[in-house]
């Protein structure tokens, strides 16, 4: 079977051997090129702000293999949108080559809502800022803290600090706007129930102080209001011996103590709390 090669010289065989290597590495060489396209250039085309579909379309029919990298939440962009590419548009590169994408998400991320009360204004929507969260309106009510956040609002009601909520929604505030200039007589919370003590200080723009409980109290919002501070009347009577009422302002406030037994109120005098 081997007898053609047997029947020549050894140098004959030897030379053989060797020009049949020479041309294996050459096709070899030669074939490495075809394969990896060494020489094949293309255009990176530009697809940033394309949808994702449309740009893994338009990279792919050039060649390109498409890899999604990363995904962020811009919502001044359309969602699915491409935000970045690498390598950059107008790049020459490789046919092939694998073109990394960065999306904007479908849907945004969840943030705590973070606890501004008493922030300033300013210092709020720093802090909006950089949590993601966006400045909504900005709304008033008497309070001696002017200027501070007494309230934050979500799509128009109060939120609580540590309420997940998607990233870039709009958060409100209601400020105070200092204390008012006239006078009114200090109300009467005595034998209302917490809630409606609060409820009927907002309507007066007097805010609610220090809520004391004179007994262990096992549901704050349904006990009464047993005494106030301050007071309805001053120590001090009017020129006919009356008892003169004493006065408040908007922005000001009234402290509570409660209880849940209801007070006993002497309601021609109105004075049972001063006793």
């Amino acid at each position: 079977m081997f007898k053609f090669i047997t029947d020549k010289p050894l140098w004959v065989n030897v030379l053989a051997g060797i020009l049949g290597l020479i041309v294996l590495v050459a096709g070899f060489f030669f074939s490495l090129d075809l394969i990896t396209g060494y020489g094949q250039f293309e255009k990176v085309p530009a697809v940033e702000g394309q949808h994702i579909l449309a740009a893994q379309k338009i990279l792919e029919d050039k060649g390109f293999a498409v890899v999604i990298q990363d995904s962020v939440f811009i919502d001044s962009v359309a969602k699915q949108a491409v935000i970045r590419q690498s390598p950059e548009a107008d790049a020459v590169v490789k046919t092939g080559r694998t073109i990394y994408l960065t999306i904007n998400r479908a849907i945004p991320p969840l943030v705590e809502m973070p606890n501004l009360a008493g922030f300033s204004l300013r210092s709020a929507e720093l802090y909006l800022q950089s949590m993601g969260l966006k400045l909504g309106y900005v709304t008033y009510r008497p309070d001696f803290a002017r200027n501070a956040v007494l309230e934050q609002r979500y799509n128009e009601v109060p939120i609580a600090p540590g309420t997940k909520i998607p990233l870039g929604s709009v958060i409100s505030f209601v400020l105070g706007s200092g204390i008012g200039e006239g006078d009114m007589d200090v109300p009467d919370l005595v034998g209302l129930s917490l809630e409606e003590a609060k409820k009927y200080l907002v309507s007066l723009g007097i805010s609610m102080g220090a809520v004391v409980a004179t007994e262990p109290v096992k549901d704050s919002a349904k006990a009464f209001v047993i005494k106030q501070s301050p007071l309805l009347f001053s120590d001090q009577l009017g020129p006919n011996g009356e008892k003169v009422p004493n006065k408040i302002k908007s922005g000001q406030i009234i402290d509570v103590f409660i209880s849940e037994t209801p007070p006993i109120k002497d309601t021609t005098s109105a004075i049972t709390q001063q006793q």
